[in-house]
């Protein structure tokens, strides 16, 4: 049975890439051959330029048109394979763009999951109670911060005039309390002191104050 129909083939299975590359090695081939014709065409073109008409002049011509017509034939096969391989070409960027897009797709499947399991984790109405209480929070931060506030303020019925006088006053006050003590020789504070302070064992003396303010 083998003898008929052969046995199965156990190598790789040809892929797209490998019969570019074999097509790339024909074309480069009949490049090869090509090259060699038109080198052999520019020494019948040469000759027959310098020949004159005659049997010899006759029978290069012959060999010319033959390596043309040769070299047509190769022309018209190397096309064709270039035609081959680029529409190969083209078939293998489809190929890569649908596996890119199938790989995209699986992407966005599995990323689709996994973000459903997250916000199912995620409770819309716990959130947006959270954030009522944050703001009420700071509306009470803001009306204690605005009461400590107006208690450090001067009352607006309090007059400019009345402040002035009552300032002027003081300055009064304090310069005739500085003649009293110029005159009697004894600050204020210790003329209006009834017993002696707690670190001074006795009072001291009038005469003995004077001769100390002398």
């Amino acid at each position: 049975m083998n003898r008929l129909f052969g046995a199965k083939s156990t190598g790789p299975k040809p892929t797209l890439n490998s019969a570019i590359a074999n097509v790339d090695g024909r074309i480069e081939t009949i490049d090869v051959k090509l090259a060699k014709l038109n080198a052999e065409l520019t020494t019948y073109q040469t000759r027959l330029a310098r020949m004159k008409d005659g049997p010899g002049k006759a029978a290069i011509k012959q060999k010319a048109l033959k390596v043309l017509r040769q070299r047509k034939l190769y022309e018209s096969q190397r096309d064709q394979l270039q035609q081959q391989s680029w529409n190969m070409e083209q078939a293998g960027m489809m190929q890569d763009n649908l596996k890119n897009t199938m790989t995209t797709v699986d992407a966005m499947k599995t990323t689709t999951k996994e973000l459903r399991k997250q916000y199912g984790k995620v409770n819309i109405d716990k959130i947006e109670k959270m954030q009522d209480e944050m703001a009420d929070l700071m509306d009470m931060g803001n009306d204690i911060q605005e009461s400590i506030s107006r208690s450090y303020d001067v009352p607006e019925d309090v007059d400019e005039a009345e402040l002035d006088a009552e300032l002027e006053a003081l300055g009064e006050e304090v310069e005739f309390e500085g003649m009293g003590e110029m005159e009697s020789g004894v600050p204020s504070f210790m003329m209006d002191q009834t017993a002696p302070p707690q670190f001074i064992d006795e009072p001291p003396e009038a005469g003995k104050v004077k001769e100390a303010a002398g």
